[in-house]
């Protein structure tokens, strides 16, 4: 197993000046070291309750949204805190509730109260609403996916069975290439597919698998035709109905097979299941059906259907893609008003500049997760280059030390935090979770002054000693703790961190500058 590189405690606070107690550094500070008996809870946050500008029965509607139960406790928050309160819910709901997410958290990042109000009354279900389109554009692509699958397997004459549908896409294709129906084009094209992206496999199943399945059938009919005109003519018309019966989710019988073309048509327009009507596909077939010209008949059974199956696939494709677009801006925007995730902010423009690929897998829980990763740089000149960090043999302590890219990954991971939005609920402000002990945040408290990591026990206290405000410190960032004359800076001393009132302002000035910047451990 890898061991730090990281020092012991002793060694490094023997090489930055010697050990510093808290009574030192109390008294460096101007402010009382605590006693043996002081109580060390976090600084209790201003009575918020009176901040109420929305009915309990728009906080209950709102509540409906997430699922949160709204008791007597929670009908009583801040307009703010009760904010707080459906964003945690909507967090924990995943992507079903990501719009709703985003939206919560650009409210948080307000102080404004118009805007938590307007959150609570019409803000969040104008997200919920932008959630169940989405998620029923994802459940409208995964049914499309599985129906081109069986269309996939109709039109080359292979049985439809449990076991093909549910195979993952690239899977699917090497079971229809390896099949005896499948004939050499069709081989041919699967093979490439498979030898592509995933977007490859998805447009071989959904149109490569019918292009070379007809190319198939013209070279098959080649040959016959040097034979038998007629009957190659009888072939070539039986394959494009069968074809287009297909997309329509239909097994024609023989006799619908030997009807007229417009009597085809509109057996095609009577069985088409409900849920195509209003499609491309099944308005190009009444447009066809009443003209009274046989060649549009013909047409539209040989290549109308498939270029209109292809359009409402691409229509498909570009409102989901859309949906996504939008979900993303929304993210960048919320991230640069932040102003703590450069990282996701540079992330949310490279994939929106991208495919709609790319932007779906920006969109990814796991992937928004991660791009909340960042690391915290001294800016003090002293300093330079150091982030902090903490360390499981310092019993969680949080210190600054060099850290670059070429440090040992436990060492990169221990300075690499994820930024969320307060444990707390305060606007502005945030909690900073450890990439290598997840669940854990860089906390302090009234007592002690001295920041260290620790578990979230849920409890109002830890969340409050969990929280750090962002705040102007001259030109540059610095971070605070607690709320109106309690705050308390973050700030280095000999190596370790502390969190210190203002009246050495001097000190603050140059050990309490912060930058956020990439992650050390992506």
């Amino acid at each position: 197993m890898h061991k730090s590189s990281v020092p012991s405690a002793r060694l490094r606070r023997t090489v930055t000046h010697g050990i510093v107690t808290t009574t030192a550094v109390a008294a460096a500070l101007g402010v009382a070291a605590p006693s043996a008996g002081a109580v060390t809870t976090a600084p209790s946050a201003s009575t918020r309750a009176a901040d109420i500008g929305t009915t309990d029965a728009q906080r209950v509607s709102a509540a409906a949204v997430v699922r949160l139960d709204p008791t007597a406790d929670v009908l009583l928050l801040s307009d703010y805190d009760f904010i707080h309160a459906l964003w945690q819910k909507a967090r924990d709901a995943g992507e079903s509730l990501d719009s709703v997410r985003v939206a919560a958290e650009q409210a948080m990042f307000s102080s404004a109260a118009a805007d938590h109000v307007r959150f609570i009354t019409t803000g969040i279900h104008d997200a919920y609403r932008l959630d169940q389109q989405r998620e029923r554009d994802r459940a409208e692509a995964e049914r499309a996916a599985r129906l081109a699958k069986t269309q996939a397997l109709q039109v080359v004459g292979i049985p439809s069975t449990p076991e093909l549908l549910g195979l993952n896409d690239d899977n699917f294709i090497r079971a229809v290439i390896k099949h005896t129906a499948a004939g050499p084009e069709v081989r041919a094209a699967g093979i490439r597919a498979l030898a592509g992206e995933p977007t490859e496999w998805r447009e071989f199943i959904v149109n490569g698998v019918r292009d070379a399945h007809r190319i198939d059938v013209a070279n098959e009919l080649k040959e016959l035709e040097e034979r038998d005109r007629k009957e190659a003519e009888r072939r070539k018309e039986l394959a494009a109905r069968q074809s287009t019966a297909a997309l329509f989710r239909i097994t024609p019988t023989e006799g619908m097979l030997v009807l007229g073309s417009d009597n085809f048509i509109r057996e095609l327009l009577r069985l088409a299941p409900a849920d195509l009507h209003g499609s491309e596909l099944y308005a190009a077939a009444q447009r066809a059906v009443l003209s009274s010209d046989p060649e549009e008949w013909k047409r539209f059974v040989h290549t109308g259907a498939d270029t209109a199956y292809k359009l409402d696939d691409e229509n498909r494709r570009k409102k989901a893609a859309e949906a996504n677009r939008k979900l993303a801006l929304q993210i960048q925007a919320a991230a640069e008003n932040g102003g703590v995730h450069p990282g996701l902010v540079a992330a949310a423009k490279k994939a929106l500049a991208g495919t709609d690929e790319q932007v779906a897998e920006f969109l990814k829980e796991d992937t928004q997760y991660r791009l909340k990763r960042q690391s915290i740089q001294s800016m003090d000149v002293q300093a330079t280059g150091w982030h902090i960090r903490q360390s499981t043999v310092d019993k969680g302590e949080a210190f600054i030390t060099p850290v670059d890219s070429r440090s040992p990954l436990a060492d990169r991971q221990d300075a690499t935090w994820t930024i969320v939005p307060s444990l707390a609920g305060q606007p502005g402000c945030w909690s900073f979770e450890s990439v290598r002990k997840p669940g854990h945040y860089l906390m302090t408290t009234v007592g002690p002054l001295r920041i260290r990591l620790a578990p979230d026990d849920r409890t109002s206290d830890f969340r409050k000693s969990a929280t750090w405000c962002k705040r102007k410190n001259g030109t540059a960032t610095g971070f605070v703790w607690g709320v109106g004359p309690e705050e308390r800076w973050l700030v280095h001393m000999s190596g370790s961190l502390y969190s210190v009132t203002s009246n050495a302002s001097a000190w603050v000035k140059d050990s309490g500058v912060w930058k956020v910047t990439a992650p050390l451990a992506p």
